[in-house]
């Protein structure tokens, strides 16, 4: 799996399965592009990618995705003069009943998960046409399936998985690939950013034994080779794909 040399933006690098993409990347080599709001965990990955490999290319940029998507993709050209793949990995979501929700929940929700891939995929393009060059989207099994309580956030993810397959159609005369990762619940901060407190996600994490096909939660590592691959030459036939990494809860049966 050769990425060495190659430059990869990769959003949301400040936690979770975007910082641990990013060091993965470094360690093989690639010129990593580190988008993330909190400069501080960005500083976490950035060192992180150096101890991978301390003669990685590292351009952190602290940046919000709903609002800085030309100058992410500027600043990475402005560098390194070319982009090889895109990582659209910022996530955000809110809980919340059809009954209790606003329009600006939603519009939060959709404006990172969605409406971000959209601009920084269009920004994108012309320079992956450039290197023949992929995306990878970071879906989620909530785009696969229906949960109570987070409908936006389906919502939103169930359009990236869309957005994903004619994007690919769109890009693929130009040879430029096109799929996204479905993770199921993975061991970052996310649920604690969404407001579960430690003790209800230690509960969480149990329940979670009935909820997922393999009697267990994921690892960010999961994902991580997963992306790593659909970004190699190793799936220069692949695009158009939405791969669940989620312990099979996607194939059960929700009661």
């Amino acid at each position: 799996m050769s990425l060495a040399g190659k430059v990869v933006i990769i959003t949301g690098a400040s936690s979770g399965i975007g910082a641990a993409t990013a060091v993965d990347f470094a360690k093989l080599g690639a010129k990593v592009v580190l988008v993330g709001r909190n400069e501080a965990n960005l500083k976490k990955t950035e060192a992180a990618c150096k101890t991978a490999n301390d003669t990685a290319e590292l351009l952190p940029i602290i940046a919000d995705v709903t609002v800085d998507a030309e100058r992410i993709i500027q600043t990475t050209i402005d560098q390194f003069g070319q982009l090889d793949v895109l990582v659209n990995n910022a996530g955000y979501a809110e809980l919340g009943n059809i009954l209790d929700v606003d329009v600006e929940h939603f519009d939060r929700v959709l404006n990172t998960n969605l409406r971000a891939v959209f601009l920084l995929t269009k920004l994108a393009a012309p320079y992956l046409i450039k290197t023949q060059g992929n995306i990878v989207n970071v879906s989620s099994v909530a785009g696969l399936r229906s949960f109570p309580g987070v409908s936006s956030y389906c919502t939103a993810k169930a359009a990236v998985d869309q957005f994903t397959r004619c994007i690919a159609l769109d890009l693929a005369p130009h040879k430029v690939r096109v799929n996204a990762v479905n993770p199921g619940d993975i061991v970052t901060d996310f649920h604690r950013r969404m407001g579960m407190k430690d003790e209800d996600y230690v509960k969480y994490l149990e329940h979670c034994k009935t909820t997922h096909a393999l009697g267990r939660i994921g690892q960010p590592r999961e994902v991580v080779d997963a992306i790593l691959f659909l970004a190699s030459e190793s799936a220069s036939f692949i695009t158009g794909a939405t791969l669940p990494i989620d312990g099979g809860k996607h194939a059960m049966c929700p009661r």
